[in-house]
């Protein structure tokens, strides 16, 4: 549709925009439809543009690349041009063309990516140039000499097929570093829609691939996929009024309601459906890929028709299960309908041999296989643990049952938990694929535990609870009943499952939240667990569960922790003799031996460690905190004990930039802080001078009964802020109470502290002493006094 000067006395550019605000603006007209027209508009508006421009003769062309080639206009989207030109014309006669062309566009405020190119001259850029080379296999004539562009596109074909064998592993390589650096879209809390992995980038990248002959990417669920994610994306812009790929938390709601979904949580479900479909679909199109690179396949060869065809062979992996050119696929003499545990017998055999099940497969199975009974016959059960147990190619085997509508089938449950999203600063994943990854790293594990199969149900399942009102971790132990006995687990053994899921966070947070030497803390963890084979199991599910979770819920200082605690828990359970204090170890054994205040920094895989020793005294705390602010450190955890009058504190800290400061920097400004020569409350008062208030919600201060029997136990929750630990130790010192140990731990934006409080003079706090002290550190952190309990 081109929108001339003389329509109603306006520009072409005029009308143009006119034009596009009233498309934009129309209800009922969304998704592929609105990107046509959208489309149609812009070509319109762009010949008339080249036509003033002097684009209408031979020798030059317009055409469109990228989202806009392939007729994907988003209302914000950018418009990706290239005027070609042949080899007769000259390049500054093209480039005078050009400056015609884009300055209009420029003036209409659409964004714009261009360039001038000889067709010759683009067809060398794309063949060394994997992005351009996407971009100009959607090539799209606009205005000009169409044989210009048909010619690059046939020419940019052929030379993307004969060099497919250099090319799409240079171009997997590039998908794995952009995945690296942008995330998953499935599990991302503010998605990248484009750049993500399994997002819209990926999808070009397959059509690539189809395009190259090398391999066929699988259709089933793909183009429905590929329009959802576009639909996602109109939204946003419609929502922001600009070209933007990340969906961020602020915008998701109105996004959601544009797309006519209940909220956010629905919305980060969809768009994680939509991820995973596409991810799922990739990596079978890249495994299809790289063995047809590899040469060709084992088979013998037939005749037939007058021509010789390899028929590929057809290696037994189970009972009715084969693997044929790299996928698993059925026997032809299995009848999935008389065969209830099939599915589950297909899915373990490929994950334990390392291959994906053919997409064709998954929908016969879908399509024919009939309910198992209940409860599950066994083999039903040993082919799941099977699959629980095949390691990372689980995910695989898992995610393709799962999208064929499998694992609905087998675990009723599933559906509400898939997708589901977790908003904290803590997962990286859904609670789905959460429990899918916690089982993964259970399976290498499970030499550690006399119950192999217990783990791995207890892995997968641990996590039922989420979405639910109350303690998932409670909620979880009372659903799992149902779930195990559908899989005829044991009563004996479905108990101990029970109380895994009931207590798996127990020795996370008794490690990391109260003081394993308290035999208070050793008592509570060994009588959730009564023996030290259920120990062993909740030590292996801990690790696997935390690790799943991302790098900030585990660390070489966690583990630690937790082997510590551990350890006495199993001394308890045998009948011995808790020693008072644990060992120390040669960083602080050196420091003890030197005298006085003294430091040492060391690096960790995730930032650094600063132990510190000095002469116990009230403040030590407060000025070892305020030291480590004051140098721009911040900390993500840290112990702290006394033993035999000394301080010993351990802190994980990560540097705001760059490196640390060097040991006896700090060293120095601790002991002018323990001396008063150091301020350090005004130079965090200046600090905070400068910095917006944050919106958090209000902090919450709490003393925790029964969780000691020697010390009053201070919790704070609060927003981070530099200089927070400093204040709260400041105020603890202020009003008496020592500092025994302490355990501190910085969750994202939130910090969750635990301190073991006596008085100064080493008696226990009354009850009385103890509210003061609560009330005084919520009034300091602006909350609204103590919780009780």
């Amino acid at each position: 549709m081109a929108v001339g000067p003389g329509a109603g006395g306006k520009s072409a550019t005029g009308g143009y925009l006119e034009l596009r605000a009233q498309l934009l603006g129309r209800t009922g007209l969304t998704g592929p439809a609105r990107r046509r027209a959208l489309a149609r508009l812009t070509d319109g508006w762009l010949i008339e543009l080249a036509a003033e421009a002097g684009v209408n003769v031979g020798g030059v062309a317009l055409v469109a690349v990228g989202g806009y080639g392939r007729g994907e206009l988003s209302p914000f989207s950018d418009l990706d041009l290239v005027l070609l030109h042949s080899t007769e014309t000259p390049a500054s006669y093209a480039e005078m063309l050009a400056q015609r062309l884009w300055y209009p566009i420029w003036d209409s405020g659409i964004r714009l990516d261009h360039s001038v190119r000889s067709v010759g001259g683009a067809r060398q850029i794309a063949r060394i140039d994997l992005p351009a080379v996407l971009g100009m296999l959607d090539l799209r004539h606009i205005a000009g000499d169409p044989e210009l562009a048909s010619t690059l596109h046939r020419r940019v074909l052929a030379d993307w097929r004969s060099d497919a064998g250099d090319r799409l592993p240079a171009l997997l390589a590039s998908c794995h570093e952009r995945a690296d650096r942008s995330g998953e879209l499935a599990f991302a809390t503010t998605p990248d829609l484009k750049e993500s992995r399994g997002g819209l980038r990926d999808l070009v990248v397959m059509r690539a691939v189809a395009a190259s002959w090398v391999a066929d990417c699988p259709h089933q669920g793909l183009e429905e996929a590929r329009s959802s994610l576009l639909d996602v994306r109109d939204a946003l812009h419609m929502q922001t009024r600009r070209a933007t790929d990340r969906l961020h938390q602020q915008d998701q709601d109105g996004v959601a309601a544009a797309l006519g979904l209940d909220d956010r949580d629905q919305l980060l479900r969809h768009v994680s459906s939509i991820g995973r479909t596409v991810v799922l679909a990739g990596d079978l199109t890249w495994h299809r890929v790289n063995r047809a690179l590899a040469g060709p396949g084992r088979g013998r060869l037939t005749e037939v028709g007058g021509r010789f065809v390899r028929r590929p062979d057809r290696t037994p992996l189970a009972d009715g299960i084969v693997e044929q050119d790299g996928e698993a696929t059925l026997a032809r003499s299995v009848n999935p309908a008389a065969d209830p545990t099939l599915s589950l017998r297909c899915a373990a055999a490929a994950a334990q041999h390392g291959i994906p099940v053919s997409p064709a497969t998954l929908v016969r199975l879908a399509r024919t296989s009939r309910g198992l009974p209940e409860p599950w016959p066994r083999p039903a059960l040993d082919a799941f643990l099977t699959l629980l147990g095949a390691g990372e190619p689980m995910l695989t085997a898992w995610e393709g049952m799962d999208q064929a509508g499998l694992i609905s089938d087998l675990l009723p449950g599933w559906d509400r938990l898939r997708s589901l999203p977790q908003r904290d600063p803590i997962h990286l994943y859904t609670v789905d694929r959460h429990l899918m990854q916690t089982a993964v790293n259970a399976a290498g594990l499970v030499r550690r535990v006399s119950r192999p199969d217990l783990l791995l149900l207890a892995a997968i399942f641990h996590d039922i609870g989420k979405g639910l009102p109350g303690d998932h971790s409670e909620v979880g132990a009372e659903l799992i009943g149902s779930w195990l006995d559908r899989l005829g687990v044991e009563k004996p053994d479905a108990d101990i499952i029970r109380t895994l899921i009931r207590h798996h966070l127990l020795l996370a947070e008794s490690a990391s939240r109260r003081d394993p030497d308290d035999p208070a803390t050793v008592a509570v963890v060994a009588a959730a667990v009564g023996d030290s084979s259920t120990l062993d199991l909740l030590h292996a599910l801990t690790e696997s569960d935390a690790r799943a979770a991302g790098p900030a819920a585990w660390s070489g200082w966690k583990a630690g922790q937790v082997n510590y605690l551990v350890s006495r828990v199993r001394q308890s359970l045998a009948g011995e003799r808790l020693p008072d204090a644990g060992e120390l170890s040669d960083t602080e054994r050196a420091l003890i031996a030197v005298g006085g205040p003294g430091i040492v920094i060391d690096r960790t895989g995730g930032g650094f460690e600063v132990t510190v020793a000095a002469p116990d005294r009230p403040g030590l705390m407060a000025a070892a905190a305020g030291v480590l602010t004051i140098h721009r450190l911040t900390v993500r955890a840290a112990a702290l004990r006394t033993l035999d009058g000394v301080g010993l504190q351990t802190w994980t800290v990560t540097p705001e930039f760059g490196e640390p400061p060097q040991a006896e920097t700090l060293r120095a400004d601790l002991v002018r802080a323990l001396d008063g020569h150091l301020d350090i409350a005004a130079r965090l008062a200046k600090r905070a001078a400068n910095r917006p208030p944050a919106a958090a919600a209000p902090p919450s201060v709490r003393a925790v009964d029964g969780a000691s029997e020697r010390a009053l136990v201070l919790e704070v929750r609060a927003h981070d802020t530099p200089g927070l630990l400093h204040t709260v130790a400041g105020t603890l010192a202020e009003h008496g109470a020592t500092v025994t140990s302490a355990r501190v731990h910085t969750l994202g934006a939130e910090v969750v502290d635990v301190f073991y409080l006596r008085a100064a003079d080493g008696t226990a706090l009354t009850d009385e002493q103890g509210g003061e002290i609560a009330t005084a550190v919520a009034r300091t952190l602006g909350g609204h006094g103590p919780e009780l309990g």
